[in-house]
């Protein structure tokens, strides 16, 4: 897998993530325990946790790159610190799973979620966890390429239909 998909599935994630939030303001309970283990369970089978991984990590170099271009001369000092709190805070990982989970145990039953784990686990669900990223992929830049032809194409027509106006562009 390249750092792009890569790049493109932590985004996927976190739009996802955005989706599923914003669906059903108002739920009717909070998921159970089980279900929430459950879910746990989904996405780490789906490698969801090493999505966002690169979060705490990301957040950390930010920060420090916040002070750099007032302090240059703090640089080495702001990259201790930055290695110091990435050690400190990696364990805080299983925040964002925790948060993940009880988001999708909010949308799926417990049943569902231990069904599509049990999806996973089977030939085929590996093969999707494989090859969805690159048929992803593959779709993404077949879409763009379309959108290019199809703008060429509505291009033409606006010209076409401004002479037919006595217009030229």
């Amino acid at each position: 897998m390249t750092f792009r998909s890569l790049d493109r599935l932590v985004l996927a994630a976190v739009l996802a993530v955005a989706c599923l939030t914003c669906g059903d303001a108002a739920r009717a309970q909070a998921p159970t325990p089980a279900a929430v283990a459950a879910a746990k369970d989904l996405i780490i089978a789906k490698g969801g946790n090493t999505m966002f991984a690169p979060l705490i990590p990301g957040v950390i170099e930010s920060a420090k790159n916040s002070f750099l271009p007032t302090n240059p001369q703090f640089a080495q000092p702001l990259n201790q610190v930055a290695a110091e709190l990435r050690k400190e805070y990696e364990p805080r990982n299983s925040e964002i799973l925790e948060e993940v989970a009880k988001i999708y145990a909010e949308h799926f039953t417990e049943q569902e979620l231990k069904d599509l784990v049990a999806f996973y686990r089977t030939p085929l669900g590996k093969k999707m966890l494989t090859q969805e990223p690159i048929a992803l992929d593959q779709s993404l830049k077949a879409a763009q390429a379309w959108a290019v032809r199809f703008s060429d194409e509505v291009i033409e027509r606006f010209h076409a239909e401004m002479k037919k106006k006595g217009y030229n562009l």
